[in-house]
């Protein structure tokens, strides 16, 4: 299954970058002087992105970054030239009809669009990069149904970090500090912490990074997709646990006599538990707080008395216009939602999978107070 959907992924890039290529290459024919570079061009962006997605691990890390940045920043520029090719293309068949453009006139058009579609996806490139490396702190204060303990506490939440190449030790280091800055009382992993493949994260002794988060009571994480990626299932639990946080396998912990948190498999594990099974026994005076990757089936947790949910996953889109198709994907693709007695949050992460751009979207972690 793994290589189906690999091949056919690998089949519709290899056309889409084709399409863009020959379409620059037609566009540019007031000024053939810059085909051969822009050809050229695509073509080597087009290998480091094929680079960085295949051979990671068999290049010096540093060497690797470099590879993995410039070819990830190249998905934007191509995803943003095959929207403005298309629009160009519906143009024309209208124009076929209606004969608004003479044919020179089309000709400088396409070109004028292909320079304004360059300029403006590298004002936006610098934007998001910023909105990347600038995360925002959302806060929230949300109270359990009928609250009997009469407590709070204090949680962040810190869902897809994505660490490995892309995002390496230095960028973990200021993740840590920004989480400690928040001084939480328990802090929650909603899946994803590793990209791909766990080498990296050993490679940099990422576990220093994650041993230094900061929580009296306690550090809890959940499998995401990506940790399924890895070299085995548990490849990062393994060796991410070490550090001290507290991996949650299709199980519920008592945290400090007052309230569970319930950690689920991520959905991508045919074998995970129904969260029925999960919950079945526990105390029903207590809260409960669900951490389940994937923002789906979101009548699981409402029927069976969870308190708050938190997953993530979605990225809300990572750059425009993706946060356009979450929005029709998910019930809840970003941000807060309720549904009867049950509280949801959708984070849109504060790393990210492959280009380093928050283009219409935000870097974040979660603070919310929660009053049971």
């Amino acid at each position: 299954m793994k290589a189906t959907f690999f091949i056919i992924a690998l089949l519709i890039l290899f056309s889409i970058n084709g399409y863009v290529i020959l379409r620059g290459w037609q566009a540019l024919a007031p000024a053939h002087a810059y085909r051969s570079t822009f050809v050229i061009s695509m073509l080597l962006l087009f290998v480091a992105l094929m680079t960085g997605l295949v051979f990671p691990n068999n290049m010096p890390l540093g060497v690797a970054q470099a590879i993995s940045f410039i070819g990830f920043s190249y998905l934007v520029i191509f995803t943003y030239l095959f929207l403005s090719f298309l629009a160009v293309d519906i143009i024309r068949i209208f124009n076929y009809y209606i004969h608004f453009f003479t044919k020179e006139t089309m000709a400088t058009f396409r070109m004028g669009f292909l320079v304004a579609t360059l300029a403006i996806t590298f004002v936006a490139m610098i934007i998001g990069n910023y909105q990347f490396n600038h995360p925002k702190v959302v806060s929230l204060q949300l109270s359990v149904e009928n609250p009997r303990q009469h407590k709070q506490i204090r949680i962040v939440a810190v869902t897809d970090l994505h660490v490995g190449i892309n995002i390496g030790k230095k960028i973990l280091n200021k993740y840590v500090q920004l989480i400690n800055n928040q001084h939480p009382d328990l802090v929650l992993l909603p899946g994803d912490l590793t990209d791909r493949s766990v080498q990296p994260v050993i490679d940099q002794n990422m576990n220093e990074e994650f041993g230094a988060i900061k929580a009296p009571l306690g550090v809890f994480a959940v499998n995401g997709n990506h940790e399924h990626y890895a070299e085995s299932p548990t490849a990062s639990s393994d060796y991410i646990q070490k550090s001290g946080i507290v991996y949650l396998h299709d199980e519920a912990r008592l945290v400090d006599n007052s309230f569970y948190v319930v950690g689920r498999e991520d959905r991508s594990n045919r074998h995970r538990k129904k969260l029925l099974e999960i919950v079945r026994g526990l105390d029903e005076d207590k809260p409960k707080i669900l951490l389940d990757h994937q923002p789906s089936h979101f009548d699981a947790a409402r029927q069976n008395g969870i308190d708050l949910q938190i997953s993530g996953h979605t990225h809300n889109g990572q750059f425009f216009p993706g946060n356009l198709f979450v929005k029709r994907i998910f019930e809840c693709g970003y941000g807060y939602y309720k549904r009867g007695k049950t509280h949801y949050y959708v984070s849109s992460g504060l790393g990210l999978w492959g280009p380093q751009y928050r283009i219409g979207t935000q870097s974040e972690i979660v603070v919310i107070t929660l009053k049971y």
